[in-house]
């Protein structure tokens, strides 16, 4: 059975009532109710974990390798300046998506580059929690094609 990890970074803890007029009222374990869902009617296990801490969200990443196929990642603010983050993804064989719940080529300036984005297989932003879905969408997509 496939597997995939689903990574939260820093503040997606308070999803639903941080900023909601920028990231909606949906909390994150309703976004968590929802990938896992999905997957398994595709017959896909699931697995997630929030930090808002760095080292904690590469010693996942690393501990992904060779474990799952894919990982969904919403770096939250790391993704503007965490290198270690990139790094993590870069040394290790599976593909990461990453998402954002809003689109941060409309937001702040600094917001606008990724770090990750780099050595992702892909991006998808801007769709609200529905982010989430397009990338499980498209990793459904990938392993249907596969077999």
């Amino acid at each position: 059975m496939p597997r995939i990890l689903v990574l939260h970074g820093p503040n997606l803890n308070l999803l639903g009532t941080r900023e909601p007029e920028i990231y909606g009222s949906t909390t994150l374990d309703d976004i968590n109710e929802m990938i896992a869902e999905r997957a398994a009617e595709a017959g896909i296990e699931t697995a997630f974990y929030q930090s808002n801490h760095e080292g904690d969200l590469v010693d996942a990443i690393q501990q992904a390798n060779h474990k799952f196929d894919f990982i969904i990642f919403n770096a939250a603010a790391f993704t503007h300046y965490s290198i270690a983050i990139r790094d993590a993804i870069a040394a290790i064989d599976v593909p990461v998506i990453e998402v954002h719940i809003s689109n941060i080529h409309q937001r702040e300036e600094f917001r606008h580059t990724s770090v990750l984005a780099p050595v992702a297989m892909g991006q998808i932003c801007g769709l609200g929690v529905e982010s989430y879905l397009a990338a499980l969408e498209a990793i459904i997509y990938k392993l249907n094609r596969a077999e």
